[in-house]
């Protein structure tokens, strides 16, 4: 299915919900982030919690259940919080429609490729882990078992991406040219135009038009122009986004720009497929410049348009709206050129016109007059004729009725007109001149130049009359209107011709293929013309596809055989998928013919007719299908109206003959009339009176048989059907049948004088449609509608004989609908006899009986052949019935019906005491066809027997005879009967070797290693027998199933029921119906109208039976075939209910959790299990077993729920499982307790095997079992071989017994498999939402019968419980870590390094070295231990941590969180943040040994992870050396670190403590550190000894001295004035 249909098909669902789970992300680009995802449908968002200082978040939350067809849009956001919104990691985009063509509709467990739309030179920014599923109404939405782990982790493989799709995509960019528009409605009302016109003479149009344009969650719009009809924008729009898109269409709207609201004008789609192709000679998306046409709502303004969403592209346009000139161009982007701009904004530039383009015309003309790149203008000519107008419907009123045809706005005389231009077109004109071609309004009186008549779009009003009660017909019998209208168009037939060619190719296909004759000849026929067309497609490129699938074709022919029918069959399927969706032309530019019928100048109802279809050409295969034939037409109502139960009635039926090309191929337009018509020319209408020659008298004999399976329109859940049956304008009934679905009329109805136009041979090979409709009788009111079929009858001419192989004609089933769903089938024939001159037709030879009265039966020839039948029924019991016009139903009774016989159950005494019948099996005999395909279906009806012989209907159920069919064959091959031949008797040796002992104690081996996962062994030591619980052999189970894909020891994937057809071996339920079928508006489901279940059985067999049955020993005649059926009288049972764990529940909290716990409910028994509640919780484990004392029949239905905890209010459900206990009890399969797979010392049962198989070969008929010596055992004619080592203490043979058990499907007839010891895997269900499961729960049922032996105590399947586990990590070294700060006195590169470490999900918890000050080579020093004390489940692999989510948590959460360890290398910085440099993430279960040497480790010890040794430190226990950090990108090495790990278990840590960091017990040494790694803060003394001693010695003594000699200088200075004046003074 294509996306476009399944759009369409979403479309039709009113609200498709979409269900969003996000798990995990891997490989973030960023340093120590703190990821969340934003999940945006529509104007929703949902954001996940927050995860920090992580590349690979674990989320597991369920993200968004939204009900909008907007594209979904993920992001991942990083530290966002409520100041800061947070950076755009990567993005990933993709349509709605695109998840509903997956299988399934979903995409489960894939991995999404984020990508940076604000930086296309960027790469991949990550992978996001999600499931998406898209579920329309009644869609059930399956989970796949989860594959393996290791499978899912292998991103590529698994990438979220549709089929054929690359995971390498590039960004491209996305031109939308948008040039100009044509033919607008008026958007706005006249009356202030008429004000304004009146005091100015101002004349506007009136709407102010702009285009949008949205793709992959983007919008784009071009400028309003203002006042235009005819806007001119010359603009593009560009997008940018990754290529192939994963968003497949491109929404072109129309808007009309407005003060209040802006309103859609028109809206197109662009399929990007259609426009594109990906072989080898492919193209990128390509369109135009071509026209696209725009349909919609009428054209007349109306304030509140009630079909304003056809404008918007919901819904099928009922009128042409606009037409838009545009282009589209894709160009994929070199990102590794700077120039490019880098962002996803979308922008809008203008753009050049068209007629500028022709330099590089993508159509290439040459340049002369009239053509321009959309192709030449041409005038086309349109014609059509109204043979004949029934099925009026008689709402409409006995007002005059006419028909108007347009084609664009062609035509269309009262809302079409929006610009009164009657321009002309010249010869000699330029392209350009083309604009208001659209809007002229061709329907004036105004003369060509030729001199031919004007253009008539529309009859002439005629009175309708009436044909019955509920409808009309138009007197169109010697005159019949016509109409015809010129048009000019860019020509672009070719395109058109071609989209005919490749449909007659597939409809040839279809009528080969599915036409009853051989495949290989359709493919033939395939081959010839579907290699010829070599399409020209947009710019000149073609589609290489026919040429391929040509060639395919004929290689396919060869070879189909017999035996490859089938699979050749499917091939041609995608053929014809192929070919019906290259013949979708996206660029057809001549509009679609709309035809609509009017009554008082108001629209009443319409058709819309492909203008393809009835285009002409003079070569056979490129015409239109129904061009120049007269074609029968239903008109409907438009828009919402024409849905639901008013949209089903029809309007009018028309017979019309089309004919549409150029005004140069006029000559030809009448070819296809049928003979006779002439033209007639009238001033102002063509009508086309036959000449009398040709009128034809026929007689039609409709043969309506019966009809099955009708739709129930009465609250009794039955109806009271008759047909009525339409021809021409004649119309007759069938006689009513009351309270019945599948009504046998066996009625001929007769119409004569049938009055036909044309020629004979014409008549012959096309004849009218018959159409049948079929009615529920009401005794107050109007009949209702329950459905519609047609027919097309056998005719035979005058001068033909009435004999076979045509005639008598054989009964066909024709599919009823409703709308469009089916109800029903109808089985009749219809034969349309001329009449001859002699007035002689062949005589109606019907049964002799004539106690019908007027009634005509079907005749011997055509009405089936009879054979007395036999049918046996099992009445077994009622379960489940609802109250009855408020009244308990209390005395219930069973009638079955089928073809007018019948037989009756017993009473049931008191319902509520025993449900179940006294007398178990009944039968009657019946004549029923010979061909099984026409048997009526038999009617099972279910009715209260009241107080005074008052009987009320509770409900019925219609048995489709095929079914019948099966049940039989089931049964008699259950019972060991043969209708056909004797079963072999030979004997048969099976050597079925039990397990000896090794194979055991390897088995048991296995088991340990399937327990803690891996194929390992689990520990070094083996663990003794008593270390071996139930959830060792359920993880075991798992693997295997994981690893082989197959339930081998039992864990079922899915309902114990589909793994053995519902227990309905012999019994069977049937759901009681009752209540009208809903419409489309009233949604009564079929679950809503059951109103209880009838258990039994059915067997049909032609009578008499053969002698070797009846005379079989122990043959009961009251039981006919219902042989060996046990006792139905009520039984207590030990009912034994084992709830291991559910998975993937629906979130009931805001917080995106649940707190689950279970509920069970059995008869009056209620179980809820509220105080074990499982606190936000998804995945619970509950391993919980229930012990309850039921009896069947009356408490036989088991609902096991899971409810929602709630502090305050009631518990919501999350979901439900219902389990019919009864079936399981009684079936052959012995579903009560499971056969043991693993030995007789798991016994659960009571009886022992041997026990069990001695009853069953005595239930069966089965000789046996004899055991004899050697460890054989014969049963049957079987015998079983086993080793003999293994002997049983009391010398029984129990596991030879055990052996047969486990093949008791291999004993001929009675032999069945038999249910093993098992866990079944049910879905969750809420009936709030029906059809999506709301989680899956894991769980198995036991029953014991109260009046044998008790079993032994119950399985203990509580949880484990987590072991305690201490790691003890040592960081003693690092090495080569990068450096990240410059000394503020040198400029030298040095880092103060510490490392930080945490296990995943106790972040809190991170414990961090000391720092190594000032290393300059990137080494650091430290010998520090971190201790993380931790739960572990050793069978998961999974870390268990309890903690409280916020401080307003009411109790704590427990999580399960794979066992990481992360270590981070850190620069310390004193006033600013640290910096992140690099880090390592080790699977505590699976890592790489480290490096022996600091030189040896090194970044391949990362990525290449697949070729190296992987340890696991709970085998290893110790694991010391090298590893490498990195940052997310995995690009360069940012350092190294020398760590220790050290695992104990929580009683060797008690024993060996040792201290954190280096403290006691067990202290560390402290690190060998060099001088320069000292603390300047804390040791000024000590840097600044260093700073002098080492550095800057000789500059400070050069300091030193300079500051002397000034010093010296400055004193010299300053004292010597005072010495100068003493030496002269001589003082």
């Amino acid at each position: 299915m294509t996306t476009r249909e399944g759009m369409c098909e979403l479309c039709m669902n009113p609200s498709p919900q979409v269900s969003i789970t996000i798990i995990e992300a891997r490989q973030l680009v960023g340093l120590n982030m703190d990821p969340m995802v934003c999940v945006e449908v529509g104007e929703e968002k949902k954001y996940t919690s927050m995860k920090e200082s992580t590349n690979c978040p674990y989320y597991n939350e369920v993200g968004l259940n939204s009900d909008s067809f907007s594209p979904l849009d993920f992001q991942v956001i990083h530290s966002k919080n409520l100041l800061r919104s947070g950076t755009l990691v990567g993005s990933f985009k993709m349509d709605v429609g695109t998840v509903y063509t997956q299988p399934e509709h979903q995409f489960y467990h894939k991995w999404a490729i984020l990508s940076d739309p604000e930086d296309l030179t960027a790469g991949l920014k990550g992978y996001l882990k999600c499931d998406i599923a898209v579920v329309g109404k009644g869609d059930t939405i399956k989970t796949p078992h989860k594959a393996n782990e290791t499978d899912e982790d292998d991103i590529e493989g698994n990438l979220l991406l549709p089929d054929g799709v690359p995971p390498e995509r590039q960004w491209a960019r996305f031109y939308i040219k948008i040039y100009r528009a044509e033919g607008l409605p008026r958007m706005n009302t006249s009356i202030m135009a008429n004000v304004k016109k009146a005091f100015i003479g101002d004349n506007k149009d009136l709407v102010d038009p702009y285009v949008q344009v949205a793709f992959a969650g983007q919008k784009g719009k071009t400028s309003i122009q203002k006042s235009s009809y005819e806007p001119l924008w010359n603009e593009q729009i560009i997008f940018t986004e990754m290529f192939p898109p994963l968003c497949k269409r491109i929404k072109i709207q129309i808007r009309d720009s407005d003060k209040v609201n802006d309103v859609a004008i028109g809206t197109h789609f662009i399929d990007l497929r259609k426009i594109s192709n990906e072989g080898d000679k492919g193209f990128l998306p390509t369109f135009g410049p071509a026209w696209v046409n725009m349909y919609g709502s009428t054209r007349n303004y109306t304030l509140m348009d009630e079909h304003q969403e056809l404008n918007e592209g919901l819904g099928e346009g009922v009128s042409f709206r606009a037409r838009l000139l545009m282009s589209l161009a894709v160009e994929i982007l070199d990102t590794s050129n700077p120039e490019i701009n880098s962002s996803t904004e979308v922008q809008v530039e203008q753009a050049t016109s068209p007629a500028d383009v022709k330099a590089k015309n993508l159509i290439c003309f040459p340049t002369n007059s009239g053509r321009n790149c959309t192709g030449k203008m041409e005038e086309f000519f349109l014609f059509g004729a109204f043979l004949e107008a029934t099925m009026i419907d008689r709402k409409i009123g006995d007002k005059p009725i006419n028909f108007e045809v347009t084609i664009g706005n062609y035509g269309n005389q009262i809302d079409g007109m929006t610009k009164p231009i009657m321009q002309k077109k010249k010869e000699g004109g330029n392209g350009d001149e083309e604009e208001s071609e659209l809007l002229r309004n061709s329907s004036e009186d105004e003369g060509d130049e030729d001199g031919e008549l004007v253009s008539v779009s529309s009859s002439q009003p005629v009175k309708p009359l009436v044909t019955d009660r509920n409808y009309f017909h138009l007197p169109y019998f010697e005159k019949k209107p016509c109409i015809y209208i010129k048009s000019w168009w860019q020509d672009q037939r070719r395109r058109l011709y071609n989209a005919n060619i490749m449909d007659k190719i597939a409809d040839k296909l279809v009528s080969v293929c599915w036409g009853g004759r051989e495949t290989a000849q359709g493919m033939g026929h395939t081959q010839a013309p579907c290699a010829s067309p070599q399409l020209p497609t947009k710019q000149g490129q073609t589609v290489q596809g026919p040429e391929n699938m040509g060639q395919q074709a004929a290689t396919l022919r060869s070879q189909v055989k017999k035996n490859t029918m089938k699979d050749k069959l499917k091939v041609v399927q995608n053929f014809l998928q192929k070919l019906r969706f290259l013949a979708d032309e996206p660029q057809h530019t001549i509009p679609d013919i709309f035809i609509w019928m009017m009554s008082n100048n108001k629209r009443i109802a319409y058709a819309r007719v492909p203008s393809k279809d009835i285009l002409y050409s003079i070569v056979d295969e490129e015409m239109g299908k129904d061009c120049a034939k007269v074609k029968t037409i239903f008109l409907k109502l438009p828009g919402k109206r024409g849905f639901g139960s008013a949209g089903w009635t029809v309007q009018a039926k028309m017979e019309m003959y089309l004919w549409l090309g150029l005004n140069k191929q006029r000559k030809d337009f009448l070819s296809g009339l049928p003979c006779g018509f002439e033209e007639k020319k009238t001033a102002r209408a063509v009508s086309l009176p036959p000449s009398l020659a040709e009128k034809q008298v026929f007689q039609l004999r409709a043969h309506m048989y019966q009809a099955r399976s009708l739709f129930a329109a009465d609250s009794s859940g039955l109806s009271d059907p008759f047909a009525r049956v339409f021809f021409i304008s004649q119309s007759q009934c069938t006689e009513v049948l009351n309270e019945t679905l599948c009504p046998t009329w066996d009625q001929l109805l007769v119409f004569d004088n049938v009055e036909l136009y044309g020629e004979a041979h014409e008549m012959r090979d096309d004849p009218p449609i018959i159409v049948i409709e079929i009615y529920d009788q009401d005794t107050v009111g109007k009949a209702d509608f329950m459905g519609r079929t047609f027919a097309k009858p056998v005719v035979k001419m005058s001068d033909e004989d009435y004999c076979p192989p045509r005639f008598p004609p054989q009964l066909e089933y024709y599919q009823i609908y409703r709308g469009n769903s089916t109800a029903g089938d109808l089985l009749a024939a219809f034969e349309l006899l001329q009449v001859p001159a002699s007035q002689n037709l062949p005589p109606i030879d019907g049964p002799t009986d004539m106690d019908r009265g007027p009634i005509l039966p079907v005749p011997l020839g055509i009405r089936p052949v009879l054979s007395k039948y036999r049918v046996e029924i099992l009445f077994w019991g009622l379960r489940d019935l609802k109250r009855v016009n408020l009244a308990q139903v209390d005395r219930p009774r069973v009638d079955i019906e089928c073809a007018g016989k019948g037989v009756q159950s017993a009473l049931i005494q008191n319902y509520k005491k025993n449900p179940n019948f006294s007398t178990l099996v009944k039968w009657f005999e019946v004549d029923l066809p010979e061909n099984e395909l026409l048997h009526p279906p038999l009617n099972i009806r279910v009715v209260d027997c009241r107080a005074f012989g008052r009987y009320t209907l509770v409900g019925s159920h219609a048995v489709r005879f095929c079914l019948l069919r099966c049940f039989t064959h089931h049964l008699c091959t259950s019972q060991g009967i043969s209708l056909l031949s004797d079963p072999s008797s030979s004997l048969a040796v099976l050597p079925l070797s039990l397990q000896t002992d090794e194979e055991k104690e390897k088995k048991k081996k296995k088991k340990k290693g399937g327990g803690g996962g891996g194929e390992e062994e689990v520990e070094e030591e083996e663990p003794d027998e008593s270390m071996l619980d139930w959830w060792s052999k359920y993880f075991a189970s798992i693997e295997t199933m994981k690893e082989v894909g197959v339930c081998r020891r039992g864990v079922f994937s899915k309902e114990l029921e589909t793994e053995f057809d519902n227990f309905e071996d012999w019994l069977h339920t049937f759901n009681l119906l009752r209540g009208k079928i809903g419409d489309n508006d009233d949604n009564a489901t079929e679950e809503e109208r059951i109103v209880g279940r009838f258990k039994g059985s059915m067997c049909v067999y032609k009578v008499p039976l053969p002698d070797d049955i009846t005379k079989e020993p122990g043959y009961d005649p009251n039981f006919g075939m219902f042989q060996g059926i046990p006792s139905n009288d009520p039984i207590n049972v030990l009912v034994r209910v084992y709830v291991v764990r559910a998975t993937d529940l629906h979130p009931a909290d805001i917080n995106g959790k649940a707190d689950p716990y279970i509920a069970i409910k059995l008869g009056k028994t209620d179980i809820k299990d509220k105080e074990n509640y499982i606190s936000k919780q998804l995945n619970p484990v509950f391993g919980k077993s229930f012990d309850i004392e039921a009896t069947f029949p009356m408490e036989s239905m088991l609902t096991v729920a899971v409810y929602d905890w709630d502090l305050v209010g009631t518990d919501d459900l999350i979901g439900e499982t219902k389990i019919d206990l009864e079936n399981r009890y009684y079936s052959k399969h012995r579903a009560t307790c499971g056969v043991s797979q693993y030995g007789y010392n798991t016994w659960r049962d009571p009886m022992k095997p041997s026990q069990i198989l001695s009853k069953l070969c005595k239930e069966g008929k089965v000789d046996g079992p004899h055991f004899g010596p050697g460890g054989r055992v014969k049963v049957a004619n079987r015998v079983f071989t086993g080793p003999t080592e293994i002997e049983d203490e009391n010398g029984t043979y129990e596991h030879l017994a055990l052996t047969v058990l486990r093949h008791w499907d291999d004993i001929p007839r009675a032999g069945c498999k038999l249910v093993p010891e098992h866990v079944e895997t049910r879905p969750l269900l809420n009936p709030d939402k029906p059809g999506i499961e709301q989680g899956r729960l894991e769980m198995w049922v036991d029953m014991f019968p109260m009046d044998m032996p008790a079993p032994g105590p119950a399985i203990d399947i509580s949880p484990r419980k987590p072991k305690k586990y201490e790691l003890r990590v040592i960081v003693w070294n690092t090495d080569e870590v990068i450096l990240e700060d410059d000394d503020y006195f040198t400029g030298e590169k040095s880092s103060d390094i510490f490392v930080r470490g945490w296990l995943k999900g106790q972040q809190e918890d991170k414990q961090d070295t000391d720092v190594h000050y000032h290393s300059l080579t990137g080494e650091g020093n430290f010998n520090w231990r971190y201790i993380f004390p931790f739960d572990y489940l050793m069978a998961e692999e999974r870390i268990v941590i309890s903690k409280k989510e916020s401080m307003f948590s009411w109790d704590e959460t427990e999580y399960k969180i794979p066992a990481r360890l992360t270590l981070q290398v850190w620069d310390a910085d004193h006033f600013s943040a640290d910096d992140f440099l690099g880090a390592i993430e080790l699977d505590l279960n699976r890592f790489p040994r480290g490096a022996k040497t600091s030189k040896q480790c090194s970044l391949e010890m990362v990525t290449n992870e697949a070729e190296l040794p992987m340890v696991s430190i709970f085998k290893q226990k110790r694991v010391k050396g090298w590893w490498p950090f990195f940052p997310a990108q995995l690009c360069f090495l940012q350092g190294k670190v020398e760590a220790e790990l050290h695992l104990l278990t929580a009683e060797e840590a008690e024993k060996s403590p040792a201290g954190l960091a280096r403290n006691e017990p067990d202290p560390l040494e402290k690190p060998n550190r060099p001088d320069t790694s000292f603390i300047w803060f804390l040791n000024p003394l000590k840097s600044i000894k260093y700073l002098i001693c080492t550095r800057y010695k000789w500059l400070i003594i050069k300091i030193v001295l300079a500051l002397l000699l000034i010093v010296m200088v400055a004193l010299f200075l300053y004292s010597m004035p005072g010495y100068m004046v003493k030496k002269l003074l001589g003082a």
